[in-house]
């Protein structure tokens, strides 16, 4: 029984990269130990232990850095809330090994993939005691809509047919939504798409949690901060800010038995990870790299990999958009030579970076699209620019980036003084800045001068999000999910495209591959238009595309039923503990 819907890596915004290698985020190790769903020491990543499933018991999870906070799906950002959402809350909609949806709470049919029906299970309940019916997910997709929501999801409502009129307060309802009863629901979209289904938001909302709070304050109200209320088969019984989450069982789970008693989260700092789980202080917790080889020293804990969705990339800056307009509205001029941008490229070795600060848990990624994922094209059809210096000073020179003052470093075609200004977040984390150190010595050894700049993680992302103009190179990363579009990261039209990319040809190859009359159901049609995209985005080096990791659990031998894949872990109600 799979529980991560997925859903939620697509929705992870540039906050990700903050905490990618804490969630053991995405990508693939190499050959043989992801792609057989190995781990390292050649366990298998979907382990279950002999025998049957031991009942009771407290499993400490840890979490090695901070939540922000936001307890719901609708409002969180960080990658932390959704690791402590995902073990007591639970979407409609569930996907399989290879990413593909199946029934969890409601199935669903269609003949057009514009008009849809959706049938929930009856009986199921919210931890407050009250029944799920297809109006809490009609409040959820009416707050998504709502001109008040200060969250990102809005792209996951955008298309329901209806949806930006109420959105504009022009109508009262979301005309799209046609409630047939308790149960039963008619979700029009305005237009057939192959993806209507896996991008629309699959959350409800607990209506009568959220009575009588405003939507512009229900991220700060206590129902989202405190007191969050949930489907799955733990719910919050206490928040400690910053320190920890106490999960109790959910006698009334509608799935089927629930093993553990208790889940307790607790905050530990990075340092202490492979004290705690030596000790048995922690039973499990997503490792970061850094902590991967000492921990796989330890008698008494596993570790568990499987092949990632995510990666980390270099972006350049090369315009400004306009949120209100839904537009780019000004070209950045510094990096528009696309030469400049291959050089940088062709600059970093890759491989010496990612053994340097991944510790064997990653590889090199050469595309928009992780390689676990299925319409990542084969490296054969994309541009890679492997570790080749020479190659990057000719580019240079072709470009008009000489060094002209003999002081060893290259000015612009105008003669004037050039430096790469490149930015990263700075967090707790002490490899980061070594990580972006690195980096710029790339490129100063081409002969670019380069200037690296740490940020305070939460300002990062405001001013990267909002093209602040000290923001020229940044550092980032994206998780894919389980829908392959990466429209909500490249379109010229949407805010997440952080690096304003700007072309019309990549826009329509994003737009072909949703279209019903060109791809029907074919996945291999859709999977072609996909690999012309990634040919098309490799080409133009809006981003460097840089490392895909492994996801990497550590347990405690004593914890059974935990199961890992590319779709993530399974429900936490499979867990328990042998003592």
């Amino acid at each position: 029984m799979k529980r991560k819907s997925m859903l939620w890596l697509f929705a992870m915004i540039l906050v990700l990269s903050a905490f990618l290698a804490a969630c053991g985020g995405g990508g693939s190790d190499d050959a043989s130990d992801s792609d057989s769903g190995e781990s390292k020491d050649g366990e298998k990543a979907t382990e279950e232990q002999a025998g049957e499933p031991q009942q009771g018991g407290t499993l400490t999870y840890a979490l090695d850095a901070v939540p922000e906070g936001l307890y719901n799906w609708a409002f969180y950002g960080i990658a932390t809330d959704a690791e402590i959402i995902e073990l007591f809350d639970e979407s409609l909609i569930e996907y399989d090994e290879n990413l593909e949806p199946i029934p969890h709470i409601a199935t669903w049919e269609t003949e057009d993939n514009q008009h849809f029906t959706f049938k929930f299970k009856e009986g199921v309940k919210w931890h407050n005691g009250e029944e799920l019916t297809v109006n809490d997910w009609v409040f959820a997709l009416e707050t998504l809509a709502d001109p008040d929501y200060d969250g990102t999801r809005y792209t996951n409502v955008q298309t329901v047919q209806g949806a930006p009129e109420y959105r504009d307060g022009k109508a009262d309802s979301i005309s799209g939504l046609n409630v047939i009863d308790d149960y039963t629901i008619e979700i029009t979209f305005d237009e057939p798409r192959v993806n209507n289904l896996v991008n629309l938001w699959s959350y409800p909302m607990p209506e009568k949690a959220f009575e009588g709070i405003p939507v512009a304050e229900m991220s700060a109200s206590d129902v989202v901060r405190t007191k969050p209320v949930g489907l799955g088969p733990f719910k919050v019984e206490n928040i400690v800010p910053g320190e920890s989450v106490e999960l109790v069982k959910n006698e009334d789970y509608w799935n089927g038995d629930v093993n553990l008693d208790k889940i307790i989260v607790r905050i530990i700092d990075n340092t202490a990870t492979v004290g705690a789980l030596q000790n048995g202080d922690v039973d499990m917790i997503a490792i970061q790299p850094v902590s991967g080889p000492e921990v796989e020293k330890l008698d008494n804990v596993e570790i568990v990999t499987a092949p990632g969705l995510s990666y980390y990339y270099v972006g350049f800056k090369l315009g400004k958009y306009d949120a209100d307009k839904r537009e780019i509205v000004e070209e950045v001029p510094k990096y528009q030579d696309v030469n400049l941008r291959k050089a940088m490229a062709h600059a970093i070795n890759r491989e010496e970076w990612i053994d340097a600060f991944f510790f064997g848990y990653g590889k090199p990624v050469n595309k928009p699209v992780p390689s676990a994922h299925w319409i990542a094209a084969d490296d054969s059809e994309v541009e890679v620019y492997d570790y080749d210096p020479e190659k990057a000073k000719e580019l240079l020179d072709e470009a008009g980036y000489v060094d002209k003052d003999g002081d060893g470093f290259r000015e612009d075609p105008n003669g004037e003084k050039f430096e790469v200004k490149f930015s990263h977040y700075a967090t707790g984390n002490p490899t980061f800045e070594s990580r972006a150190k690195a980096l710029t010595q790339y490129w100063e050894e081409v002969g670019l001068k380069s200037k690296l700049e740490m940020v305070e993680v939460n300002l990062y992302y405001d001013m990267v999000e909002k093209d602040d103009s000290s923001i020229e190179t940044f550092f980032g990363g994206w998780g894919t999910g389980t829908d392959p579009d990466p429209s909500g990261l490249w379109k010229a039209d949407e805010i997440w495209n952080y690096p304003r990319y700007n072309n019309p040809e990549s826009d329509a190859l994003l737009e072909k591959a949703l279209s019903v009359e060109e791809v029907g159901d074919d996945k291999e049609k859709r999977k072609q238009i996909y690999a012309e995209w990634q040919k098309k985005v490799t080409e133009d080096v809006p981003m460097i595309f840089i490392a895909e990791l492994d996801e990497i659990y550590a347990k405690s031998d004593k914890v059974g039923g935990f199961e890992l894949d590319v779709s993530g872990h399974n429900s936490p109600a499979e867990w328990y503990l042998n003592e």
